[in-house]
Parts: structure tokens; sequence; C-alpha cells
């Protein structure tokens, strides 16, 4: 199914959750059991037939082993349900483990799944042998992932590479997607770049990370015009956007309070006067901020 009625009567959800929920997380183990059960890890991890004529299923044992090595702090069989106690009573609740985690798995799972298809059936033992299609079983599983994704708002797509990506708040989704940075100076294209793909991870340290770079990438800009005097470098770049007196104000004191925010927050510096910024919608917004005006200027600069 592509898509259901609710998706065609209405506005697509916001995808602007950061958190993966116990009913999404139920919604991706129901995939997973399901794939173990049809035999969809048995290219990687092979259940053989005894009279060693191949693959029939899944060997679930080496899968967990793996599993378990490679994604400390989950749990095998995977599990949906854990408890709370008021002091009195113990009650069954459902849970999920932490969003990372699972986003972990998401990307595990796709490295390892591939389409099962039936070959020759082997009568003594009542089973089919199995051969495999990883492109195709990829591709499915993507697809109902990211359709568990999408009908719940989560800001989280599983691309063909395998990784799974944050979809950047909507007013910069498209930028980000397709930007690439020519400044005319190889050293800043790099930095942008790393601000790019940082600020598309799914974890909130490494998207703080890309505040913290892209402050860089502001101050390196600010001094490409003329190194010595970055003041007038300043100066320069406004020049190229505008020379009408209000709007060219505006830039100055937006330049200005940009720079400040850097100096003043946990970006730039890490005295402890500095302040911290924590919170992802914080952090979304000064990304956004600052984001806006370099590419405004770089803009500028490349049509001059």
């Amino acid at each position: 199914m592509s898509e259901y009625f609710s998706d065609r009567e209405r506005k697509p959800q916001p995808r602007t959750e950061e958190t993966i929920s116990p009913a999404v997380w139920g919604g991706v183990v129901g995939l997973i059991n399901s794939l173990v059960s049809t035999g969809a890890f048995g290219a990687k991890y092979p259940e053989l037939c005894p009279d060693g004529q191949g693959p029939i299923g899944t060997d679930e044992n080496s899968l967990q082993l793996s599993l378990l090595a490679e994604i400390p702090g989950l749990a095998w069989p995977l599990e949906t349900i854990g408890s709370e106690s008021d002091g009195f009573l113990v009650r069954r609740v459902p849970c999920a483990p932490d969003t990372l985690l699972i986003l972990d798995l998401v990307e595990f799972v796709h490295d390892r799944v591939a389409k099962p298809i039936q070959g020759t059936f082997h009568s003594f033992f009542n089973h089919h042998h199995l051969n495999f299609d990883e492109s195709v079983g990829q591709f499915e599983f993507r697809r109902d992932i990211n359709r568990l994704f999408a009908r719940n708002g989560l800001a989280y797509e599983l691309g063909e590479d395998g990784r799974v990506t944050r979809l950047a708040p909507t007013v910069l989704r498209e930028t980000l997607a397709v930007a690439a940075f020519r400044t005319g100076d190889a050293t800043l294209d790099g930095m942008l770049e790393e601000c790019r793909v940082k600020f598309l991870n799914p974890a909130p340290t490494v998207r703080r990370e890309a505040v913290e770079r892209l402050w860089d990438c502001w101050e390196r800009l600010k001094s490409l015009d003329d190194p010595k005097n970055k003041r007038k470098s300043v100066g320069t770049l406004l020049d190229q956007v505008t020379t009408e007196p209000a709007f060219r104000h505006v830039l100055e004191n937006e330049s200005r309070a940009l720079t400040d925010i850097g100096n003043s927050f946990h970006i730039r510096h890490s005295e402890v006067t500095q302040s911290m910024v924590v919170a992802p919608k914080q952090v979304d917004y000064l990304f956004h901020r600052l984001f806006a005006l370099i590419s405004l200027l770089l803009n500028a600069r490349g049509e001059k």
C-alpha cells in the first residue's frame, strides 16, 4: 500500500517529531519479526538445510549475537513492553528504547536484509531452499520504515545508502538537501559541507556541533574579501547584497547580533560564563538564522 485514505484526503503530517514513541517502536519490531520469520536475514545468517543443500531461513541465534554485539543496549527478542510501579502495583506498559538505538537498529537491518525467493522444494524435510535478492529486500524495508516514519510525523528518512538522516525543518529542508557550496574558498566550502552533513544527523549532540561549525564558517566568511581588515571585509559583503539604506541597516544589525550570539553562547568559546544551547529547537533556530544570512551573502557574492 502506497498511502491510506487519510493521506489522500488531508495534507501530509508535519515531519517534526524526533522521539520514536512506543507505538512506532512496536511497528518497527513487528516489521523486523516478520522479516526474521520469512527468512529475510538468511543471506547473512543462514539456517542451513540438514542435507547441506543451502539456506532455508534465518539462523536467529547468529542474528541475535551480531545485533547484541553491534548495538549495545538493545535486548533480543526486541522488547516492546516494560513495567512501572507506583509503590503498590506493578503495571505492564508499552516502552521503547532510546531513539538513537532504534535508528542504529534500522541501519543494521537494512545492511543485512534481502528478499527471500523460494527455490527447489525439499520434500523429505518439507521446506524450500532459498535464494536472495538484496536490492529488492532493502527497497521494501526502506519503503516500509519510511512509511512508518512519515505517518507518525517523524523527522527521519532511511536513504538508499542505508543511512538514516534527519529531515531538517521544512523551510531549510530542500535547500540543505541539494546544497553544493562553491564560494571560491575550498576551506570554507569544506566547512559548510561539514555543517550541512552534521545538521542532518539524527543525534542532537552532532547537530549542536553543526551550529558551532557554522559560526566558524561565519568568521571565515567575514574575512574573505579583506583578511587584514574584517570590518571592511564585512562591509564589502553587505554592499554586495544591497545599497538601499534601510535594508543595509537591517543586515548590519543582524551581522552584529549573530557575532554577539557566537561570543556569548557556548558556540565559539568554552568559558564558564558562556550560556549553553541544549534544546534541539534552539539549535534549529540558531542554525537557520545564521545559515539564512550566510546564504544571502554567498548568493550575492556569487552574482557579483
